[in-house]
């Protein structure tokens, strides 16, 4: 698991996976997995899946040649709204890639620690132990 600034301004944790090091097959398996861990977490609501490859081919966006599928699972932790810009930082999503030979999980970090800290521990689960 990598700490990232994507495009130098963005802190982002990304983990790649090689498909051996676990039991999912898919993204959309792993989204499964991402939409049961935020609804068992207390306090976290589950908004949807956002399948990003399709959208991108439908608009005639430009895809990566490795990018298999790519889905956004979208959720808040937002336990409080202390001030307007907090909203520019949620609801939050994890991306899930699929690459052919790995998956690549990402997510923004949060300005919360608890979120951040779940976030990570959802995404390492992953790995067969």
């Amino acid at each position: 698991m990598q700490s990232l600034h994507f495009q130098e301004k963005y802190p982002i944790t990304v983990l790649d996976l090689d498909k051996s090091e676990t039991t999912y097959r898919s993204a959309e398996e792993i989204a499964a997995y991402f939409r049961q861990c935020i609804e068992r977490t207390p306090r976290v609501t589950y908004l949807g899946t956002f399948d990003h490859l399709a959208h991108t081919r439908a608009i005639g966006g430009e895809v990566a040649p490795n990018i298999q599928a790519a889905l956004n699972v979208l959720f808040c932790f937002g336990h409080a709204l202390p001030n307007p810009q907090v909203l520019a930082v949620r609801p939050r999503s994890i991306g899930i890639a699929d690459t052919g030979s790995h998956f690549v999980i990402s997510f923004m970090d949060a300005p919360m620690k608890p979120a951040n800290d779940a976030m990570q521990a959802w995404a390492l689960a992953l790995r067969n132990a």
